[in-house]
């Protein structure tokens, strides 16, 4: 039996109960983007475009890094939607409680991990040598918070999946004034440098994550882990496993994909790292709504799966997919007309090279933004209706294209460095062909949502 009542996405109309909900995690979304955007505007415009370089590089990293834990917490939310979408409260505080002591073991292998190997890493990056040491001093800081990023999309992916995408916003929002606060005094007043960039977000990541998890202990007492919750099952362990390892693949690989091409991009000098550096963060802003969309379709999803609703599963795909487009379109028109200002926000005027690739480079991807909403909608789709390996499919399918094509061109001397850029549509192009076609066989067989 279905619950009823706040944060259940079974009921209510199917546009206007997915907009509501997806507000609140694109504004969170939105600033949770301003960490690294502050740090990478106060940095290129007070320290300079080798400061710029750096951290633009880093963040590749850092998402790549970051997105194990983010797969495993979004895994992990579809099966926290789908046993509250079905009202069995006893087997979700159970998972909860399987999920926190898995990812917490893996995020604690992964800092030791980040630590060790941060040499070789940035070695295999190709970092040119007059940012090297300074890139290092960024991240030997940015991984001290990597149990902090742990925390904080735990309990956000755990809160979401019960309908709460509220709660979230509120400690990321206080955090990301306090980051841009830290960020001026520790570069402009104690002149600290990439390091006091880093050591700003570390502690303003640090305010949202503990916030958060006291939040969810005081004030959710249904989603507190009892004592006869504390224990390990067949059941609760395979579905955790299951759906937290497929979707930290399908996460590692995306960013995986993306690491190899900031490598590619690295080697073709400082103008062009700083370029994608200030442009993949206008990137990250202009589809970041309809990856949250995608986000929030997921949960939509798995909480109508867990309630057997299909028919409201079927309308809601129409809805999302209708929305996302259109709202695509008109952000792609955007950014290809105001490419130029745009860029002007992160490099100073007078880096005329650094610009005039930016510019390029936001012209021929931002055309194409449809093609990564539609992405993104099919992979919270076949995460919900527990076909996660569908989404891992798609994704080393975009993320394979985008690399071969990538190193491909980019070796021709007459496409050089532009031969990155078409790469990315083509790549989204491929797997939305595949997801769409697979999607409709689903339905032709009765399977999928009717499952």
């Amino acid at each position: 039996m279905a619950v009823t009542g706040t944060g259940d996405l079974t009921v209510g109309g199917i546009t206007s109960t997915l907009l509501r909900f997806t507000l609140p995690m694109m504004l969170g979304s939105l600033m949770q983007q301003c960490y690294n955007i502050a740090d990478t505007l106060i940095v290129g415009r007070c320290i300079g475009p080798e400061a710029l370089a750096a951290v633009g590089s880093a963040y590749a990293l850092m998402v790549f890094l970051t997105s194990v834990l983010l797969g495993l917490a979004m895994g992990s939310g579809t099966v926290f939607s789908l046993q509250f979408g079905a009202g069995n409260f006893r087997g979700l505080r159970r998972s909860i409680y399987v999920s926190l002591v898995l990812i917490g073991c893996v995020t604690a292998v992964l800092t030791a991990a980040a630590f060790l190997l941060i040499d070789p890493i940035l070695r295999l990056l190709q970092v040119p040598s007059e940012i090297y040491s300074m890139l290092r001093i960024y991240l030997l800081i940015i991984f001290g918070g990597i149990p902090l990023t742990f925390l904080y999309n735990f309990y956000a992916a755990l809160l979401r999946a019960v309908g709460d995408s509220v709660t979230p916003l509120w400690f990321l929002g206080i955090s990301v004034v306090l980051n841009i606060g830290l960020d001026l005094l520790f570069i402009l007043v104690f002149d600290m440098g990439v390091g006091g960039a880093a050591l700003a977000t570390v502690m303003a990541q640090g305010v949202s994550a503990i916030g958060l998890m006291l939040y969810v202990l005081g004030r959710r007492p249904e989603l507190r882990l009892r004592k006869e919750d504390m224990h390990f099952d067949r059941v609760s362990v395979k579905e955790i496993v299951s759906f937290s390892s497929l979707t930290c693949v399908q996460q590692s690989v995306m960013n995986f994909g993306i690491l190899m091409v900031q490598g590619l991009v690295n080697s073709f000098g400082t103008a062009v790292m700083a370029a994608f550096a200030a442009a993949v963060k206008i990137d990250s802003f202009a589809y970041m709504p309809v990856q949250e969309f995608g986000n929030a379709f997921s949960t939509f999803v798995a909480q109508n799966f867990g309630a057997g609703k299909q028919a409201r599963i079927r309308r809601g795909v129409r809805s999302a997919f209708v929305t996302s487009v259109l709202f695509s379109l008109a952000v792609s028109v955007a950014v290809f007309l105001l490419a130029r200002p745009l860029m002007l926000i992160f490099v100073r005027a007078e880096e005329t090279e650094i610009i005039r690739i930016g510019v390029q480079y936001l012209r021929i991807e931002g055309v194409f933004y449809f093609g990564i909403g539609i992405l993104f909608l099919l992979y919270g789709y076949y995460r919900a209706i527990r076909m996660p390996g569908m989404s891992v499919v798609l994704t080393v399918l975009s993320l394979g294209t985008r690399v071969v094509l990538a190193y491909a061109l980019a070796a021709i001397p007459s496409v050089g460095v532009t031969g990155i850029w078409w790469s990315i549509p083509i790549g989204w192009a491929l797997a939305d062909a595949v997801g769409i076609i697979y999607y409709f066989r689903l339905r032709q067989r009765g399977c999928g949502a009717e499952h």
